[in-house]
């Protein structure tokens, strides 16, 4: 449920959360336990529920930034303003996404604070990449229905910037879940910090969110310059038609992604941020 300072929290069904270590083999190894992993352990004390990791299970899925396992989907949370979103960073974010294959919902939070013509901005420059964008007001409640019907069933991992209202949200989707939610909480501590560990949180049967730490920055240099434009879901339709094979979009004639950027068929935003990332990764010296 939660890793801090070497210790990690399992919630074992019907008996609560145990504090564990993990046994020497991992770090031998290189592995870590991460916040959503299924793990098998020894009871050491039933009273003050301690016990040790002696096998992670298989993963079904697993994120490095945030450090997370076995999700189904991705959230991120960004403010519509105050403070206004960093398209360069949510940008970030989506390609690590794309390359883990993680479906992902664009969240805008503070849209009672909005002026109309800003959401139809973010609007029309993300739902043509084809993620799902939504626009709430975590203050005023509204959108959480959307938010809680596309949870459910599914472990999600929350991300964003610090200051967007993530704990908020989580506060808001959370009251009313069962029992052992709040002896999770209790074991853990949560809410008497701001977040700096990932953590999973029951919202009801079969659904789960994990609050991870705000963020300011987001490394994606394990990409190539040329593997980007492949995270540009939007760039698929026009790509094939340039008039240079391997064109990369960015100087070259008869450009078909470049012509739908004038169109306003692609985002100009989504467009110019490609174009620092792509320099950014074509000067990252490979070895």
């Amino acid at each position: 449920m939660k890793g801090i300072a070497g210790f990690y929290y399992v919630h074992v069904e019907g008996s609560g959360v145990y504090e564990c270590k993990a046994k020497g083999i991992f770090r031998k190894e290189g592995i870590k336990p991460l916040v959503g992993d299924d793990v098998e352990l020894d009871i050491l004390d039933e009273t003050d529920m301690i016990g040790n990791i002696r096998k992670i299970l298989p993963r079904g899925s697993e994120l490095i930034r945030p450090a997370v396992a076995n999700v189904d989907q991705a959230l991120i949370l960004f403010a519509i303003v105050k403070p206004n979103p960093n398209f360069n960073l949510l940008d970030r974010f989506l390609i690590r996404m794309e390359r883990q294959k993680l479906p992902t919902i664009i969240c805008f939070n503070k849209e009672d604070i909005a002026a109309p013509e800003e959401k139809e901005a973010l609007r029309k420059a993300y739902e043509t990449c084809g993620y799902r964008v939504l626009f709430i007001s975590v203050l005023e409640n509204r959108g959480l229905h959307q938010v809680r019907e596309l949870l459910s069933g599914k472990t999600t991992t929350l991300a964003g910037p610090s200051g967007v209202g993530k704990s908020s949200l989580i506060n808001s989707l959370s009251p009313g879940t069962q029992m052992e939610t709040g002896e999770i909480s209790e074991k853990i501590e949560r809410g008497r910090h701001t977040t700096r560990h990932s953590e999973i949180i029951a919202l009801g049967d079969g659904t789960y969110i994990m609050d991870t730490p705000g963020f300011t920055s987001l490394d994606i240099s394990e990409a190539t310059k040329e593997e980007l434009e492949g995270y540009y879901p939007e760039f698929r339709e026009y790509a094939p038609f340039c008039k240079f094979r391997g064109c990369a979009h960015i100087s070259e004639p008869d450009c078909k992604v470049k012509e739908a950027v004038k169109e306003g068929a692609v985002s100009r935003v989504r467009y110019e941020n490609y174009k620092i990332l792509y320099e950014e990764l074509k000067n990252i010296r490979r070895y």
